[in-house]
This record gives structure tokens, sequence and C-alpha cells, in this order.
């Protein structure tokens, strides 16, 4: 109601002006009825009254008694009589002269009435008076005798007062008639209101007005179409100038669009309700840009409103502009799209793709061989590889990827090209005898599949051309032009940049990744205890420092090592080179885990502070490294980490477990000893052994990936080393490596207790013979005769430097393996060394005979003493010492 009432709205004043006369017609309806009320019931009281005076003028006995000696007593009872029967207020019998004789007011007798003498001439007449005693409506009519003389007067009448009461009991019903039917006026206006004003939108009489005007101003003045269709597809409404550009029919209005004579398309578009902006249609010759929006979210029915502009003397303008647009669309994205990934083959692909279709129909890409292996290009560009084809359908008749094409006519638009260093435009191929004498039934296939249009234009960065870069049209029938050459150079030059970054960066990548390679183990080396399996990938953004190793050691015992330099790049993988080169060092030296970290932390921090002071930061503070010693004859691993992630154990049954290894900072930061812990591991068991890479990237934290590391390994009893390394590459394999993976899996075997004999050998000299017999024995139940005597003698000269030189415990150990191992140990840890004896001497020729006849020997400490060991292979038979030196031996 309060928006109705707003009398700024057309509708609010309307539904005003309306109430306003509703509730005027109705006041002056009930004051009307009010006086007619009044009137009514003075003329009712008038009328009742003077019948009443005329029944008791005419009633017999009114003359004789108005005669008799005392009219009051004769006629004062009849009066109230009369009075209470007729209903009216007062009766009053007067002589001629108005003194009342006889009233229902006593008090009123002898008094004389006023305004009566009218009806002493013989006539009645009725009255308001007004007066004393009272206002009333009051009738007097004569008593005529017989002989036609007035012989009195009777008056009748009802008081005013009474009248107004009986209109005032009317006045409710009236009140309450005029109350309903002002209830029913202001809804009714209301509705009709309510209807005006969602006709109107609510808008003011000026509005309105301007409304208008600007209505007649679209239809008769602008000079833009204007259309209206409704949802039926009928044309609501059209301006002149639609009607001008249409050429519409004057009955064009309630007709369906698409009878009036269009254009299909046109009235395909009128009719379909789509929006579209500045879409160009035919009406006839000219060229109209349309646009259509729906008319729904503005008010009004379901519809389309539609403009129309003649853009024919534009069209060619517009085009151009259009065009320009287009070209530095296809630059932007060229910018945006090629050179994505720092690989030349994806390059070229994103080259091929990015003017397809906007540019060219059909692109291909060729580079030199070098530049595809990362090698900055060398000599002739009459040969080149099909790197990338890109078109608008797939059986397209050019060359495939990956074939040799040759640029050998040097009329050819390639060849031109190449010559001259910059795009070649064949506007029409049919007539490039050129490009025909190069490979005629390609060229004639070409031309039959439609492609008719060529432009070449050369790669070339820092002045060296990388390849070609060729774009075809065959759908398209408008020729390449000469605007099209500036293009293809800018996309070409902005690809040859990227192709040529791509280059280097392969070039380098490559390098890189062959120093790494280079480094680490091209192959394991042979040996028994374990069964081993590994993986190795380097990071995909530039190499890193992961390395790992498998060394042999002395007594068929296995090392192995996991390593990462923190970094990436040729410093990182060269550091790697130089940690895996110390640690094959220290491990000649046979120095338990602990001891081989201490020396190797020692190492990084000597390193650190050489290449520290030269400014360029280049230190290898970072580094970490896990060491383990792997002894099949017991089972015993002895493990040490600096900084690096525990090995993960994979039991027989198939569960998972983390050894308590005690883990220390990385290289380069201690000071504090490392400890080593000893493991007894089952036959089975797999140890394996990673970097972080494996567990570790921007979307997965080290204990996600530590718990997925341990799923994976888990519930698989029995399975093998490779399908370890399957499986945990699979299932962890990261979706991009920004870090090097290395992963070692190893399964622990035993050696048979068979192949190990071991004896105590008290120390005295003469218990050499009989320990030197027993290994005879037990090498020939070995079924090593051949080198029986050259280990007897070995055994002999280092069982004889123990008793003599060491101390007790002096015990004997064999083991055959791959090759068979002696050790005599003892309880002194005094390391004897090699010299040559002058020939004066009577000792000093052991170890030389030992060094003659092992293939290896060496020393290795214990917690209680040491350990002289030798090697020999089985296979290699006899070896023969230097003849001088067998004649000084003496026995």
């Amino acid at each position: 109601m309060r928006s109705l009432l707003g009398v700024r709205s057309v509708a609010g004043q309307v539904l005003l002006l309306q109430v306003l006369v509703a509730v005027l017609l109705i006041t002056a309806a009930v004051v009307g009825l009010a006086f007619q009320a009044r009137y009514d019931g003075e003329q009712d009281a008038q009328n009742r009254s003077l019948a009443t005076a005329e029944s008791f003028a005419d009633a017999p006995g009114t003359i004789d008694a108005l005669r008799s000696a005392d009219p009051t007593a004769a006629l004062q009872a009849a009066v109230v009589r009369a009075r209470n029967g007729s209903g009216v207020d007062f009766i009053s019998v007067m002589r001629p002269d108005g003194t009342r004789v006889a009233d229902n007011e006593r008090s009123l007798i002898g008094v004389r009435a006023e305004g009566v003498q009218r009806a002493t001439a013989g006539t009645a007449f009725t009255e308001i008076f007004e007066g004393a005693p009272n206002d009333a409506a009051r009738a007097v009519v004569p008593v005529t005798a017989p002989d036609g003389s007035v012989a009195g007067l009777v008056s009748a009448g009802v008081s005013i007062e009474n009248v107004g009461d009986s209109v005032n009991r009317h006045l409710p019903v009236l009140f309450a008639s005029a109350g309903a039917a002002l209830v029913l006026a202001v809804g009714s206006s209301a509705l009709v209101s309510r209807r005006l004003r969602r006709q109107t939108h609510g808008l003011g009489p000026t509005e309105m007005t301007r409304m208008y005007e600007h209505h007649d101003a679209v239809l008769h003045a602008a000079r833009e179409g204007v259309l209206i269709i409704g949802d039926d597809g009928r044309l609501t409404l059209a301006n002149d100038e639609a009607r001008r550009l249409l050429e519409l029919p004057p009955d064009a209005e309630g007709r369906p669009v698409t009878a009036l004579g269009l254009d299909e398309s046109t009235a395909g578009l009128l009719a379909s309700g789509r929006a579209v902006t500045d879409e160009v249609h035919l009406a006839g010759d000219r060229l109209l840009a349309v646009n259509t929006r729906p008319t729904a979210p503005y008010g009004g029915a379901v519809g389309t409103v539609a403009t129309l502009r003649d853009t024919t003397e534009l069209r060619a303008v517009s085009g151009m502009a259009e065009v320009a647009r287009e070209r530095l669309r296809l630059l932007y994205e060229a910018g945006v799209r090629i050179g994505t990934t720092l690989d030349v083959v994806r390059t070229a692909e994103e080259l091929s793709e990015v003017t397809v279709p906007g540019f060219a129909d059909f692109v291909t890409v060729e580079l030199l061989d070098p530049v595809l292996r990362g090698e900055e290009p060398s000599g002739g560009h009459t040969e080149m590889r099909r790197t990338a084809v890109c078109g608008i359908r797939e059986d397209h008749p050019l060359q495939p990827v990956g074939d040799l094409v040759r640029f050998a006519v040097p009329t050819t638009p390639m060849a031109a090209a190449l010559a001259a260093g910059h795009a070649v435009l064949e506007a029409d191929l049919s007539v490039a005898h050129g490009w025909r004498a190069q490979d005629p039934s390609g060229a004639d296939e070409a031309l039959a599949y439609g492609i008719h249009s060529l432009v070449t234009v050369p790669l070339q960065a820092r002045g060296v051309v990388l390849g070609m870069a060729n774009f075809w049209r065959s759908e398209r029938a408008e020729p390449f032009e000469e605007e099209d050459l500036a293009f293809a150079e800018e996309v070409a030059a902005r690809a040859a940049v990227a192709v040529d970054n791509a280059r280097r960066f392969t070039r380098e990548h490559t390098m890189a990744v062959t120093l790494q390679r280079s480094l680490l183990p091209r192959v394991l080396p042979e040996q028994s205890a374990l069964d081993i399996a590994y993986r190795y990938l380097p990071a995909q953004a530039g190499v890193g420092g992961d390395w790992f190793d498998v060394i042999p050691l002395p007594g068929a015992r296995v090392a192995l090592v996991v390593g990462d330099v923190v970094g990436h790049g040729l410093h990182a993988a060269a550091t790697m080179g130089r940690l895996r080169t110390a640690v094959h060092n220290f491990s000649a030296l046979d120095l338990p885990p602990d001891e081989l970290l201490g020396h190797l932390d020692e190492l990084v921090t000597r390193i650190d502070q050489e290449e520290g002071g030269d400014g360029n930061g280049e230190g290898i503070t970072g580094a970490t490294c896990l060491y383990a010693i792997y002894d099949p004859a017991t089972g015993g691993c002895s493990v040490a980490t600096a900084g690096h992630f525990v090995p993960a154990l994979v039991r027989p049954d198939g569960t998972v477990d983390c050894p308590e290894v005690p883990v220390f900072p990385p290289l380069g930061l201690g000071g504090l000893p490392f400890e080593t812990a000893e493991l007894r591991l089952a036959e089975g068991t797999q140890l394996v052994l990673y970097t972080d890479g494996l567990i570790e990237h921007r979307r997965r934290d080290v204990d996600i990936g530590l718990r997925e590391l341990h799923e994976t390994l888990s519930g698989h009893p029995g399975r093998p080393p490779e399908e370890t390394c399957e499986a945990v590459f699979r299932a962890m394999l990261p979706p991009h490596r920004r870090d090097d993976i290395a992963l070692l899996v190893a399964r622990t075997t035993l050696l048979d207790p068979s192949r190990v004999a071991d004896w105590d050998v008290p120390a005295d000299p003469a218990a050499v013979a009989g320990v030197r017999a027993a290994c005879g024995r037990k090498l020939e139940q070995w079924g090593l005769e051949d080198i029986g005597f050259t280990t007897e003698l070995m055994l002999s000269e280092l069982i004889t430097n123990a008793i003599r030189y060491g101390s007790e415990p002096i015990r004997v150990r064999m083991l055959y393996e791959r090759r068979l191992v002696c050790e005599v140990s003892d309880g002194s840890s005094t390391s004897p060394h090699l010299r040559r004896a002058a020939t004066t001497d009577e000792g000093g020729r052991g170890l030389f005979l030992v060094s003659q006849f092992a293939e290896r020997w060496g020393t290795r400490y214990t917690p209680t003493g040491k350990v002289m060991w030798t090697e020999q292979s089985p296979s290699a038979g006899p070896r023969q010492p230097v003849e001088l030196m067998l004649d000084d031996i003496s026995w």
C-alpha cells in the first residue's frame, strides 16, 4: 500500500484521486440522506399532526363541547385520550382567538397560542413552528359549525426534538453503509492502481511522458534499427531504421519473423532467441551487425530485442583490425605456450600447435640432428629431421615425424629461406616449380589434397640455424600474403630462442647425467653374501648428489653404502664422486662403520674449509651417508649413519622393521664420535636402503612417505629384491622428480657351515705343523688340492708370526665361498708390514711370500686385536713365487 500511495507514480496519483472522490461522494450521500431523513421525518410529523387534528375537530360533540359553559371540563379528558392514542406530542383545543380551552399540558390552558390566525379563516394548515412552549411540527384545523362559522381551533403536533430522535436512529445504518461503500471503493481503486502500476512500472507522469518521447525518438529518429520479437517468434515492434535496413512490409508487426522475407540466417537468429554480439548477417547488399538480448530480465513479456547496425562501409577496416587483433593474440599465445618445458621436441610441437588453426591449417617443424641431441649445430643444412607435425586433420599427405627431410634443390622455398635467412612466401604452390622438383610425387599428392599456399621460415638463434618451420594452408581459400611473413618470422624467432634454450639445457643435463652415471657403479661386484638389486633415477630438472655402492670386503663380507650430497648440478655430482672415492679408500683399510664415517666427516670438514675460503660458496656441508657391513658367516650387520635415513628391514615372514640405529648429524657438521649398531639378520632378510628423494617431495612429507614405504614392503614374504625394487618404484615414484632417487635392496644369505673351518692355536711353535696338516685335510675335503701347498705355506708363515710377535688368543679360520679366505687372528694390535730382507737376515721374508702367493691380503683390526687375511681364487691354480726367494727359505 505504501508503494501504491507513492504520489510520484501515476498509479499512486490515480489511487489517491480515486480515494478522495469516493470519500467526497460517500460523505455527500450520507449528508443528503441525513437531511432527507430529517425532512421526511418532519413531513411525516406534519401529516400525522394534521390527521390527528382533523380527526379531533370532526369528532362528534367537539362543537357542542366548545359551546358549553365549561369547554375545558368537557374536552380535557378527550384531549388526553386522543393525544395518547394518536402518537403526537400535544393536542390543543382553542377558541377562535387562539386561547387554549383544553390541552394535554394543563398549565397551558388559558394561554393564547401564537400563529394560529390563518385557521380562523376556515382553512387548515401545517407548519414547523418555532416558539413557546417548544419547536414542533404542528397542524392547526378549524372546527366548523353547521352554519359554516368557525367555532374553534384544534392544534396537534410533534416536537422537533422527537423528530430528530427518529432521524438519529437511522444514522448508524447510514454510517455503516457509508463505511462499507468506502472500503469497497478503496479496495477496487487499489486493485486498479496495482495493475496500472505493473503496466507503468511505477513511473511518474513526467517519466512516462519522457519515455513516450524517447519511444517516438527510437521509432522515428534513431539511426540504429530496433526490433522486438516475442517468445512466439512474432515481430512485436520495429522502428523506422529497422524497416529501412530489412525492407520490412508495412504490416510486419504481428507476423512471424521467418515470414518477412529476411535472409535465412538472419531470420533464424531472430527467431531463436539466442544472445549474440555484433554478429554479421547479410540483408540484401548490406552487412548488418546484429546484437540480440533477452527482454525477460528487464521486464515485459518474454522475448528478444535486436539492434541492427549497417557495417557495410566499415567492414574492410574492421576486417583489417580483426586480423591484427588475431595476430597479436597469437603472438601472445606463442610467448606463453612456446618453451614451457626445456625439451627440444616438445618445444617444436608447441610451435606447431600454437599457430593451428589461427594462422595455418598445417604446420611442420624440422630440426637438425645435432640440435635434437643437444649439440651445437654445425655443417650443412640440407638435411633436417621432421620433429613436429600439427594440423586440422590427421590424414595429411605431409611427411611424418621422424622422417629425414632434404632441401637438395636450391630453388625450393625452404632452400631459399635458408640462404636468405628470412621467411619466403609461396602463395600458389601449383606454380612453385622448385618445390615440385624436390619431390614430384609428394608435391602432387599435397596439391591433390588441397594444400595450396606456403610460408617457410628458418629457425635461427644467435645467428645459427637450428631448423625450419613451414606453414601450410589447405582449407582456407585465401592464400598467404606478404603481410603474413612478418608474423611468421616473429613466431619463429620466439620459438628458435626456446629451442636453443632447450638444446643448451639438454646438452648440460646430458653432460651432468653422464658425469654422475660415470661416478656411480656401472655393474655390481661379484659376491655371494647378498642378493642385490638397485634403482637409480636422476632428478628431472638436473642431477644431484645421491649415490650408492656395494663394496666386497675381506672375509666374504660386503659393505653397503648410500649417501646424498645436498644440492643439484655438476658441483653436487663431482662432490658425490669425491666422497664415493673416499669411501672406497677408507673401506680398503677395513675400518668399522663408525671409524669410517669419522674419517669421512674429517675429510668433508677439510674440503668445506678449503672450498669455502675462495668465496664461491660451493662447500658440501649437508652430505649424508649410511655405511653397513654384512658378514655372511655370522649373519651380523654393523650399521652407522651420518644424517641419513636408517634402513628398512624386511623379515623373511614379510614383516617390516626399522632397526634402532643411532643417527648423527650430517657429514661436516659434527665433531662427535659416531656409533655403530650391531644387528643380527636371519637368512632371507632384506635390507632396504634409500635416499630422501624416494619418500619426500613437495606433496608428501617424510612421515607419510615412510609409512607408504613400509606398507609397500610389508606382506610379501620371499619376494626377490628385483621385484621389491619394482614394487617400491611403482608405488612411491613422485610425478615430478626434483631430487635424485637411489634405492638399494640386499637380501642376506648365510655361508654354509661346512664351508667354514676354524682352529684355536696355542702359543707354541710346535703347534704350527698340526694346524697346517688340519688345514690341508680341510682343503682336500673342499676339493682345493691345487692350491693346498701355497695355502699351507701362507698359513704357516702367518701362524708363526702370530705366535712369535702377537699374543693370545690365536685363532685360524678358513672360509670357502667364491674364493678361499684364510684368517689368522691374535690379541695384538701391532700391524706387520711388508719389507725386503737382506741376504744376511734370517727372517723377514714371510709377508713377502704371502704377497706373492695370495691374490689379495691385508690386516684388519678388531676390538680385541687384529686379523691377518689372505684371499685366493680356486680357479687360478698355484702361483709361482720368485725363484730367488724360494732358495732363501729354510725350514
